[in-house]
């Protein structure tokens, strides 16, 4: 194959020409090489016109349904003995005053029985001394320690009675039964947990924040509730923020935030997991970007403005808040610029830029 240089012609009047005419054609060549590399790069991406509008500021907890506070009872038994018989399950409705959980009350039974018999016994007493005493045959003092020996005796058969009686644990409210915790043949102290009750019907979403976070929500703020099975969630209606609590979970090392909801989509059940976006600042007229129109620059951001020319140029911009899938801009764009979004981590300083649908 024949170069710029290996070409020869027969006859040597012309080889000076040709040769200057061969080299002339290459530095033309070379120079065409030179001015295509100055082409601009073409980048198809997407984009979209910045505008001022609403923004709303917000932070997403994930907490769960709670039974509210003055609805719920946590029961336990007054007696110690042993558990004979567990009449519900969890999740099972109950009524006012319907026994839950019986103990065995053999003994109690016994012990009522032998104070109906102490009180017959003195009953006795009392009314023979009493008779002595008008007869003169006893002195007064000693119907009177019979007296006492009779109000004794039905104090300790009351007593007796009311300990049979509390062998049964009773529901003090309506609602459904949400933890049972004991079974039959198990032994119970006094004030042992035994049984929980809640109604089912009047119930709390309790989200878990950061203490910094916490210290940015207020009294009445607005939630979007969604279902935390996955993302994007259920959508589960609006909440309001009821309280922030003033202290910090020392298990979970987090700040409980209690929200209301007047109304749902669908009940909320006792322990289910929610989402909550809670609202913290509501702007009328933000600078937001989609967040994938942001480019790492360093320790901040940049984004690619595209200009009347159809080329990209890199801007470097302050972020504000988040939410969702878009971001405040606080400084470094204007109203009616042109960003590029989709396709911004391929785009370079001055490249053309070609809008995709």
């Amino acid at each position: 194959m024949r170069t710029c240089l290996d070409y020869h012609s027969g006859g040597a009047v012309f080889r000076p020409l040709l040769l200057a005419a061969v080299l002339a054609g290459c530095a033309v060549g070379g120079a065409k090489s030179t001015a295509d590399e100055a082409v601009p790069a073409v980048v198809g991406a997407r984009t979209v016109v910045v505008s001022a509008r609403p923004f709303v500021e917000t932070i997403t907890a994930i907490g769960t349904i709670q039974p509210r506070v003055g609805h719920v009872a946590v029961l336990s038994s007054s007696v110690q003995g042993r558990v004979a018989r567990v009449l519900v399950s969890a999740g099972d409705r109950v009524s006012p005053g319907q026994s839950l959980i019986e103990l065995d009350s053999a003994v109690l039974a016994a012990s009522a029985r032998s104070a109906e018999a102490t009180v017959t016994a003195a009953t006795l007493n009392e009314e023979r001394s009493r008779k002595l005493v008008q007869e003169g045959i006893l002195p007064r003092r000693d119907a009177e320690q019979a007296t006492a020996e009779l109000a004794r005796a039905r104090a300790e058969l009351i007593t007796a009675r009311r300990q049979a009686e509390l062998a049964t644990v009773r529901a003090p409210i309506a609602g459904a039964v949400t933890r049972i915790a004991t079974t039959i043949g198990a032994t119970v102290d006094v004030a042992q947990p035994l049984i929980e009750i809640a109604d089912p019907s009047i119930v709390d979403i309790v989200l878990s924040t950061t203490a910094h976070d916490a210290a940015r929500i207020r009294p009445g703020a607005s939630v979007s509730l969604r279902s935390g099975d996955g993302p994007p969630g259920e959508p589960l209606g609006i909440g309001q923020v009821m309280d922030v609590g003033a202290a910090i979970d020392t298990a979970t090392r987090t700040v409980p935030v209690r929200i209301h909801a007047q109304s749902t989509q669908r009940p909320l059940r006792i322990g289910e997991a929610v989402l909550g976006d809670i609202e913290l600042v509501r702007r009328s007229d933000a600078i937001v970007v989609p967040d994938i129109a942001l480019v790492p620059d360093g320790d901040g951001f940049k984004v690619f403005v595209v200009d009347r020319h159809g080329n990209a140029v890199a801007r470097v911009v302050e972020v504000g808040a988040r939410s969702d899938s878009t971001v405040e801009i606080l400084s470094g764009l204007t109203a009616g610029l042109r960003v590029v979004t989709t396709g911004a981590y391929g785009v370079t300083e001055g490249a053309r830029v070609v809008p995709l649908p």
